[in-house]
């Protein structure tokens, strides 16, 4: 079992003296990886309900204090020797795929094969309006551009012809320093989603489960990725939990189910003041307790 911080960038740790903390207190203690959350916007006014909570209300709200993720990344990169990086998840549709894949692998290779790259389709619509990108097709355009990505990481001389994008021959390098490419983890829980990563992806992320919840989605997911004549072995399972820090039994709980990290605390919804006397002690209590016992 591998262990994770998400939240990374956003809130009490957008600043850069207290991303720097956690990134390294994080990384003495033994996790395995931080995630970044990312919007390009927030709108004010929001139709669509958020997906993963209750009230369908997005934490934060407009005041959400969000980095390009790709930048702050890079910034825990310079800070940070071993630990992984991840996009938790990276909304691909709604840029350019060329830039995108430049950025991911810039990551990568600064970061000497770190990045873990999360990705999903976007739930927002009134996000996809203000940055003028289709929203409707935003699932098909997924899908084409996810090839277009290990084309561009995998190929020495990448060329693509696609529904929505094209182009002959061209140079695109550096290359990824892990190979193929940094590993693809496709967030969402509906069955397309659960279709999607298994088709498509390395692994899958989930968010806000119990193990007991958390098992018929993957047991789903292993019949998606063996009916796709895949290894479900090797398919990376990501998993936030749903009520607190969890203990040692949970912990086993979780891995019995097939959890393979499991996401554990988010520090930009701690108050930089607590970090002294409330969220490094239960990460190095639970480094001790539970990370050093399972």
């Amino acid at each position: 079992m591998k262990f994770a911080l998400t939240g990374m960038g956003s809130g009490s740790t957008a600043r850069p003296a207290p991303m720097i903390q956690v990134a390294q207190k994080a990384e003495e203690l033994g996790f395995e990886s931080l995630w970044i959350p990312e919007h390009l916007a927030v709108p004010l006014t929001m139709s669509t309900p958020y997906p993963y909570s209750a009230d369908g209300q997005f934490p934060g709200g407009p005041d959400a204090r969000l980095h390009d993720p790709f930048v702050a990344l890079g910034f825990m990169a310079a800070h940070t020797k071993t630990i992984k990086l991840g996009t938790g998840v990276f909304v691909l549709p709604l840029r350019n795929p060329l830039a995108v894949a430049k950025a991911v692998v810039s990551v990568d290779v600064l970061s000497e094969g770190r990045m873990l790259f999360g990705i999903g389709i976007g739930w927002l619509k009134e996000e996809f309006e203000a940055v003028g990108m289709s929203y409707t097709n935003r699932v098909s355009r997924t899908r084409e551009w996810v090839t277009m990505l290990k084309t561009l990481w995998m190929e020495e001389t990448p060329h693509f012809q696609g529904r929505y994008h094209s182009f002959p021959p061209i140079g695109f390098n550096p290359k990824p320093v892990q190979q193929p490419h940094p590993p693809i983890l496709f967030g969402g829980e509906s069955e397309p989603a659960l279709q999607r990563a298994a088709e498509l992806g390395d692994g899958w992320v989930g968010v806000r489960h119990s193990p007991d919840s958390v098992k018929p989605l993957l047991d789903r997911l292993r019949q998606l990725v063996t009916g796709a004549n895949r290894d479900f072995s090797t398919f990376d399972i990501t998993v936030g939990g749903d009520a607190g820090v969890p203990d040692l039994d949970t912990v086993k709980r979780f891995e019995d189910a097939g959890v393979h990290r499991l996401v554990v605390f988010a520090p930009g919804f701690v108050p930089r003041s607590r970090f002294e006397t409330d969220l490094f002690p239960q990460m190095e209590r639970f480094a001790a307790e539970v990370m050093a016992k399972v």
